[in-house]
């Protein structure tokens, strides 16, 4: 099969992987309907992180073209979604919702797994895995937002689920990418009255207040928190989430919460010099971490499919599998928030 392979830094390109199979009885082969590009997957791009797999991306949607013999749940011809981490439902993290934890579990992408950025993909624990989206006809803005449900949406609505945003809440987004702008999303699906997004580029802006941004602040670190806090009267937000991961985005993320505030924070942590006693001279709680993606996907995929959700809207990019080295590259030079990859129709 074709597929995205890395082969050094800055280089990737399409070349052929053997064609997955079942392996285990409760395995099933994914042909890829859509795929895309994380911000995560520029690690290894920019040569951060090494790459142990050939084929590669954590994110798709497909259609089932092979179940195996203890698969029950989904058959032949499903268009499924694939949570960005797999999970066997059974172990004690799987139990309390955290299945990003499974201790039998992985990522896609990694280990022995190939990707989504290829044309077919095993997906192990398939009935645990796997969502199966309801229906036969779908436009291309829909395959788009069950695409963007199976990393980002996800991860942007953990950040808001962290930090307890509730109807009628105040929060604030520290970061405007994929993840910022689900999380602004998410806490205008939970009913947040004022959603103050921090974003220095236009065409993120526009869509910051799309998705329910009551306001925008282009200022950085302690100006930024200055800005929020003059919005709030002096008071700061019920929940501040962190989309980033670096110092200066947790400092702003803490510095604009109230006193007994929440942040939640979903920015994988590159952190080195942030004190936590800002955060425990305020009373401020942190929680997060890896989104447990297969939780939130039913509930949210309600959302899409009754319209109150278009996440697909983030994908201002997007191309065929045979160009995927532009997709990085449009999304490593910021011209793009995140880039969609058509590998086959439903």
């Amino acid at each position: 099969m074709k597929a995205a392979l890395f082969r050094a830094e800055r280089q990737i390109e399409v070349g052929e992987r053997p064609d997955p199979g079942i392996q285990e009885p409760t395995d099933v082969v994914v042909r890829v309907v859509r795929g895309c590009v994380c911000g995560s997957d520029l690690w290894y791009y920019r040569g951060v992180n090494q790459h142990k797999v050939g084929s590669i991306g954590h994110e798709y949607i497909g259609v089932v073209e092979e179940t195996g013999s203890e698969v029950h749940g989904l058959a032949v011809g499903d268009l499924v979604i694939a949570p960005f981490t797999y999970n066997d439902g059974t172990c004690p993290a799987c139990r309390h919702g955290f299945p990003s934890q499974c201790e039998h579990g992985g990522s896609f992408g990694n280990g022995d797994t190939d990707g989504g950025q290829g044309e077919r993909v095993r997906a192990p624990y398939a009935d645990a895995t796997l969502v199966k989206v309801p229906g036969s006809e779908f436009s291309d803005a829909q395959l788009a937002s069950f695409t963007a449900l199976s990393d980002v949406m996800c991860t942007g609505y953990h950040a808001a689920i962290s930090a307890g945003v509730r109807k009628g809440g105040t929060v604030a987004v520290v970061g405007d990418g994929a993840v910022g702008l689900s999380a602004v999303l998410s806490a205008h699906l939970l009913g947040a009255s004022r959603i103050i997004a921090l974003s220095r580029h236009p065409a993120r802006q526009a869509l910051a207040k799309e998705f329910g941004a009551t306001d925008i602040i282009e200022e950085r670190g302690a100006e930024a928190v200055a800005a929020v806090l003059r919005l709030t009267e002096g008071v700061g937000v019920d929940a501040a989430l962190e989309c980033v991961g670096t110092d200066q985005a947790i400092a702003t993320a803490v510095g604009s919460a109230r006193a007994g505030g929440m942040v939640g924070t979903v920015g994988f942590p590159t952190y080195t010099e942030f004190d936590y006693k800002t955060a425990f001279w305020k009373n401020v709680g942190v929680r997060g971490g890896v989104a447990p993606a297969r939780q939130y996907i039913p509930e949210l995929l309600r959302a899409v499919l009754d319209g109150r959700i278009n996440p697909g809207k983030m994908f201002d990019f997007e191309t065929d599998l045979d160009h995927v080295a532009d997709a990085y590259a449009a999304m490593d030079e910021r011209r793009a928030i995140k880039s969609l990859l058509r590998i086959s129709q439903p």
